[in-house]
């Protein structure tokens, strides 16, 4: 089954309502994201950013990951900011198929199943692994590489999507990508 890693919102200013909690759980959670990142480039699985706009519809990939780079959180984005060439789709809601062109692209590149890594896990990853669930996709969420604002909510969208959306939730070393 061939998998594609969907890289969530890392791409983040922090200048925002509970980013300093955000900043915490990301700073735990982005050695495992890196780590897959880099695994998925060594084995050939299809890597896509998707990232929210902040509501300019004029910002695409080098406004949003230059605004994010110059933010209050250097040192979680550039280790994680997308390299030349990856895939990037920009989204305006939670969901990163709510109109966005990832559905499409994953059907032309035969993906089956999506391994999610990023943040929020209680609001952008939770609403993505249900839609991709409702589009038929298989859905793996590595648990230690979403980082979460509520960790009680984190907790309990981490179980929704596994009971509710048959998500494989496991450690990133463990999650598969071929």
């Amino acid at each position: 089954m061939k998998s594609a890693l969907i890289v969530v919102d890392m791409l983040n200013e922090y200048d925002h309502e509970d980013a300093e909690v955000l900043v915490d759980s990301v700073r735990a959670a982005l050695p495992a994201m890196c780590g897959l990142v880099e695994r998925a480039r060594r084995e050939g699985t299809p890597i896509v950013y998707v990232n929210d706009n902040y509501g300019d519809w004029s910002a695409g990939r080098p406004e949003i990951v230059k605004r994010a780079i110059v933010g209050r959180a250097r040192d979680l984005v550039e280790p994680i900011a997308p390299a030349d060439g990856t895939w990037f789709i920009a989204k305006a809601r939670h969901s990163i198929f709510y109109e966005t062109q990832l559905e499409y692209l994953l059907r032309e590149q035969a993906v089956e199943r999506v391994v999610l890594v990023g943040q929020v896990t209680e609001q952008c990853i939770l609403y993505s692994a249900l839609d991709a669930y409702v589009r038929h996709f298989d859905v793996a969420v590595p648990c230690d590489a979403v980082a979460g604002i509520h960790p009680d909510l984190a907790d309990a969208a981490l179980r929704m999507m596994q009971r509710n959306m048959r998500a494989d939730v496991a450690r990133a070393e463990d999650v598969h990508l071929t």
